[in-house]
C-alpha cells in the first residue's frame, strides 16, 4: 500500500489549505486513517483521524478549524485546514492501517502505512 500526500504550501495566517492523500491498493473502509504533523525541532504529533465507520477525532489544537474526510471511490483522504495559525507550520503526514483499534487512533505506532509528507508553512 502506498500513500501519496499533496496540497501543502505557504499561506498567511487566517488562510486555508486542503491536503490530500491518495492511496494505491486500498481504500479507507477498514481500520482508520489519520493525519500527523511534525514541526521543526519537535516530535511528530497527532492531528486528526477517521475510523472506517466515519467517526472523526481531532487534537484539541485543531478542533473546530480542521476537518478530516475521505472519498472511498477516489481512495483519497483529505484534511481541510481553516483559520491557519503560524503554529500549524509543519510537515503533514497521512497514515492508514486496517487494524487500528479505538485506543490507538492517536498513536503513531498504530499505523503501518505512511505517506511521504507535505510541507505547510503559515506566516504571520
Amino acid at each position: 500500500v502506498q500513500l501519496q500526500a499533496s496540497g501543502g504550501g505557504s499561506v498567511q495566517a487566517g488562510g486555508s489549505l486542503k491536503l490530500s492523500c491518495a492511496a494505491s491498493g486500498r481504500t479507507f473502509t477498514r481500520g482508520a486513517a489519520a493525519w500527523f504533523r511534525q514541526a521543526p525541532g519537535k516530535e511528530r504529533e497527532f492531528v486528526a483521524a477517521i475510523k472506517w465507520s466515519g467517526h472523526t477525532y481531532y487534537a484539541d489544537s485543531v478542533k473546530g478549524r480542521f476537518t478530516i474526510s475521505r472519498d472511498n471511490a477516489k481512495k483519497t483522504l483529505y484534511l481541510q485546514m481553516n483559520s491557519l495559525k503560524p503554529e500549524d507550520t509543519a510537515v503533514y503526514y497521512c497514515a492508514a492501517d486496517e487494524g487500528v483499534i479505538q485506543s490507538g487512533l492517536r498513536l503513531m505506532r498504530s499505523y503501518d502505512d505512511w505517506g511521504q509528507g507535505t510541507l505547510v508553512t503559515v506566516s504571520s
